[in-house]
């Protein structure tokens, strides 16, 4: 990645029954993501995080158990221009329900391998979803 800020996150893979992957939308952005966020200094780890911000913003409940990290991924941050979004990325389980809370407008299931012409950030597109074609 070149040039811009770079902002650091974990995101989650978090799959139904169907397969199909979680997304959310933050409110006031026009793209889907995975969800996740920016760890706080207290985490004391990559899931720590990860647990803490889908129950923030989704009111889930994280198993640590079984959680596969997918790998670092970078594209051009979906919602604040001129930077750069890293991203851990981990596919977990989570027990629902799942509810948009917090900075979370809204959610919705998508198959990896049928997006169609929804919004989705490029992180998302280009990196973490095509990996779960086929998969699951």
């Amino acid at each position: 990645m070149s040039s811009g800020k770079l902002i650091r996150i974990v995101a989650a893979v978090i799959r139904d029954g169907q397969g199909r992957v979680l997304l959310v939308r933050k409110r006031g952005a026009a793209v889907w993501q995975q969800p996740g966020g920016k760890r706080d200094a207290d985490d004391g780890d990559d899931l720590h995080t990860l647990a803490r911000e889908l129950h923030e913003e989704l009111g889930c409940r994280m198993q640590r158990e079984g959680a596969q990290w997918l790998g670092c991924f970078s594209a051009a941050a979906a919602n604040e221009p001129g930077h750069v979004v890293e991203a851990e990325v981990y596919e977990v389980k989570a027990k629902g329900p799942f509810v948009a809370q917090a900075e979370i407008e809204g959610i919705c299931w998508v198959d990896p391998s049928a997006l169609g012409d929804l919004p989705i950030a490029r992180l998302s597109r280009e990196s973490i979803l095509p990996l779960l074609v086929g998969v699951g």
